[in-house]
């Protein structure tokens, strides 16, 4: 029971200690941001925030319509299955939009994008880390969390939010393509009525604000865990990996804490 208590207490503090780096690493880009670029008189790199946004977005849109169109064809199946037994199919329409604008759009799109692009960008610094081109900036009065982190963080909190959209519609074409098309249990029409009735604002808003803070997530523990590379090629394997599981799990943790507190205000 000690030995189980101590590691609990490390792996605590460990946790912590991980939170407060990334906490200090998103002051140090909100500072330059908003702050530090006016005080130095030095512009954001726009070239290199619209490469950024391009490997989020449009490159990240495959996948995402993949992976959505997927998921709404499988909880209209589910949803069938279940609203059959009262006679009630054509509230799948309803439910599939909520389920997706609420959760499974915003929750689904973060977990792909920390997968693909998060990955990227931690194998990228980390290169650049080994190779000891961080350190050149730093020599050459270059800060490197305004010249590397913020356009990475810009690329990501800006396309999270387009990313959700296009695929909470991607996954209602494919729960109507089940409904609709397959099972023919509800008409083309109706569907499209019985979703537009179904949504409310709030349902899209928390989506999408779910959306954004997915993406700083990602873009801290990326960079963060770029940044932090030691021991060469080996090290950032390693990285690489932590980076991908450190944002999948603060993703959902964030998901939790995000739905227990729209439940607590009303807004579910």
């Amino acid at each position: 029971m000690t030995s189980m208590a101590g590691a609990l207490g490390r792996a605590t503090f460990e946790f912590l200690a991980y939170v407060y780096r990334l906490y200090a690493l998103f002051s140090e880009t909100l500072y330059w941001l908003f702050i530090g670029r006016w005080k130095t008189r030095k512009k954001l790199g726009r070239k290199s925030i619209a490469l950024f946004m391009a490997e989020v977005g449009y490159h990240s849109i495959p996948i995402i319509f993949l992976i959505l169109f997927l998921v709404g064809a499988i909880l209209g199946i589910n949803a069938l299955a279940q609203l059959e037994k009262f006679g009630q199919e054509t509230f799948m329409a309803q439910g599939i939009a909520v389920t997706l604008t609420r959760e499974m759009g915003p929750l689904l799109v973060g977990i792909v994008i920390a997968a693909r692009v998060g990955a990227a960008m931690t194998a990228e610094l980390g290169t650049m880390k080994v190779s000891e081109e961080v350190m050149a900036l730093s020599t050459m009065a270059i800060e490197p969390v305004r010249f590397l982190v913020v356009p990475r963080f810009i690329g990501l909190v800006v396309m999270m939010p387009f990313l959700t959209i296009l695929a909470d519609l991607v996954g209602m074409v494919g729960g109507a393509l089940v409904g609709v098309g397959i099972f023919q249990r509800i008409a083309l029409s109706e569907y499209y009525e019985l979703t537009i009735s179904g949504l409310l604002n709030r349902d899209i808003i928390t989506g999408l604000v779910k959306s954004m803070v997915f993406g700083t997530l990602i873009a801290l523990v990326a960079c963060h865990e770029g940044l932090a590379v030691e021991g060469g090629a080996e090290g950032v394997g390693r990285a690489t990996t932590r980076s991908v599981v450190s944002s999948i799990v603060l993703i959902i943790l964030a998901d939790g804490l995000f739905t227990a507190l729209f439940y607590r205000l009303g807004l579910t």
